[in-house]
């Protein structure tokens, strides 16, 4: 079982697609930035899997493996190298449909409509 929660990748997610579209200035890589930092290790390691699955690099059923690799590969900060990843909301956005998470739920909890 992950302990990355839908919500806080939903959030990461949503933070990430402002990051790319993000004016130099404006603080929005520092938010991503310092949301994924604040993570725990378990998290980071988990959100890395979850991005590696989205950009086919690991299948979803070698989640676990992914995430073993996350933690032993990890020579930078997690934000530094997810940031460093162009597409990360979009590879994100296809490891967690490939794993089955819904993100519209947890988009909805944490971002709901007024």
């Amino acid at each position: 079982m992950m302990t990355l929660s839908p919500s806080k990748l939903a959030t990461i997610i949503i933070r990430a697609r402002k990051f790319d579209a993000d004016i130099p200035g404006s603080g929005k890589a520092r938010e991503l930035k310092s949301f994924i930092a604040a993570l725990n290790e378990d998290e980071q390691a988990e959100l890395t899997a979850i991005m590696w699955i989205g950009r086919d690099t690991y299948e979803p059923e070698d989640l676990d493996e992914a995430i073993e690799m996350a933690k032993t590969e990890a020579t930078v900060p997690t934000e530094d190298y997810l940031l460093d990843n162009p597409l990360l909301a979009d590879h994100l956005e296809m490891g967690a449909d490939a794993l089955g998470i819904d993100l519209d739920a947890a988009e909805e909890e944490t971002f709901p409509t007024v």
